[in-house]
């Protein structure tokens, strides 16, 4: 069988620095896991509702996969798994017992904020990073 050969970074746009976008967006769901999981007495308080703070921090990372990646099969599966990091930490939060817990709404909230950001494919923003890179990193 004939076959192209695997290529690393097939589904990202074409940066001039991909793998610096890629790590970015990763860095930045560390940071949304880490945020969710220290105790929450350990978080500035930003005096907004909490279910503002999980839509926003899951509509970024879900506009982020659309900043970072060129298929719309990426972006779908990036969301479903944003989705399942968003259900699976609401778990872990009420199973760690360091003072946080498992809230329904919050998981709902995660959700709607990818929806939120998956939206932004819908729009001439979606390419806005790629105006980025191309400025930052002329040749």
């Amino acid at each position: 069988m004939n076959r192209a050969p695997y290529r690393v970074g097939r589904s990202l746009k074409p940066f001039r620095r991909p793998w610096l976008w890629a790590g970015l967006w990763m860095l930045a769901i560390a940071l949304v896991v880490v945020a969710s999981l220290v105790p929450g007495r350990d978080l500035p308080d930003l005096k907004v509702s909490d279910k503002t703070e999980h839509l926003t921090a899951y509509a970024l990372l879900a506009a982020g996969a659309v900043q970072v990646f060129a298929r719309r099969r990426s972006w779908a599966v990036v969301c479903v798994l944003l989705v399942l990091m968003g259900i699976a930490i609401e778990f872990l939060q009420g199973a760690m017992g360091l003072g946080r817990t498992m809230d329904r709404l919050d998981a709902l909230a995660n959700t709607l904020g990818v929806l939120v950001g998956l939206a932004t494919a819908f729009t001439p923003l979606r390419d806005a990073l790629l105006w980025l890179d191309s400025r930052l990193f002329r040749r």
